[in-house]
């Protein structure tokens, strides 16, 4: 599935984030997808405090998780973010590698739902407010096809 939008950021990965091996404790994967993706959604000005301030919230419902390499203390790593699903729910898939090897580490997806906070009901179609900031982004990927 082609992305319409992606980011990377680079971390290193800090000592309070391993286990007695010094390989990184499973749990912390999901933290590393948390800040890629605040950063994808920041791309478009639809962080999670633009999300509340417009009456979304939007719960994971959904996720995957694959570890093929173990990281480990003060591995430098690459998070990847690339939202490749929008219409009726957002889906964003993450891949881990090494910085300096490019290796994958591990790889896996988000699908996150909107629910209108007034009446907390499922939304079963992407809300209007995210496809107006998303729609600069949709043309210039049209645009390239």
């Amino acid at each position: 599935m082609k992305a319409i939008l992606s980011t990377e950021i680079e971390l290193e990965i800090p000592f309070h984030d391993v286990d007695s091996m010094g390989i990184t404790w499973h749990g912390n994967y999901l933290r590393y997808f948390e800040i890629a993706r605040c950063k994808l959604l920041d791309r478009f000005d639809y962080g999670y405090r633009r999300m509340q301030e417009s009456g979304y919230a939007w719960p994971i419902v959904d996720l995957q998780l694959k570890y093929v390499k173990p990281s480990r203390f003060e591995q430098k790593i690459r998070v990847s973010a690339a939202l490749v699903e929008w219409e009726n729910r957002l889906k964003i898939n993450y891949q881990i590698c090494d910085a300096a090897l490019g290796e994958r580490l591990t790889k896996g997806y988000t699908i996150q739902a909107a629910v209108d906070m007034q009446t907390q009901e499922l939304c079963l179609v992407t809300p209007p407010v995210f496809r107006e900031r998303l729609a600069p982004f949709i043309a210039a990927a049209e645009a390239k096809s």
